[in-house]
């Protein structure tokens, strides 16, 4: 399946529209609330742990698009965005959300 933030595909004229698709994953996360507390003492550097969290869910969001995608019968994901939210109380938790127009090629 084709996944793009472009509205088009270069190539691949779209047949049919067949609605918009998502995929949200929420990450209990304590480890960015501790991100945030202790973000003074990252000097400089990356975090491995957090990106890696980060990487995980966002991989995950896409995998409910794919997913939303083909259950419509679409070969491709046009104009697709990605959101990251802080949420929850005291923004202890972070959703990933993905979002685009599922499409017959």
């Amino acid at each position: 399946m084709i996944i793009s933030t472009t509205p088009t595909l270069e190539g691949h004229p779209i047949r049919e529209y067949l609605g918009i698709v998502t995929g949200e994953v929420i990450v209990g996360a304590n480890i960015f609330k501790d991100l945030f507390a202790n973000i003074r003492d990252i000097v400089g550097g990356r975090s491995g742990a957090y990106e890696g969290a980060l990487r995980d869910a966002r991989t995950e969001a896409f995998a409910e698009l794919r997913d939303d995608a083909r259950r419509l019968g679409a070969d491709a994901v046009v104009a697709v965005d990605i959101d990251y939210e802080v949420v929850g109380q005291s923004g202890s938790m972070l959703m990933v959300s993905v979002s685009g127009t599922a499409v017959k090629l």
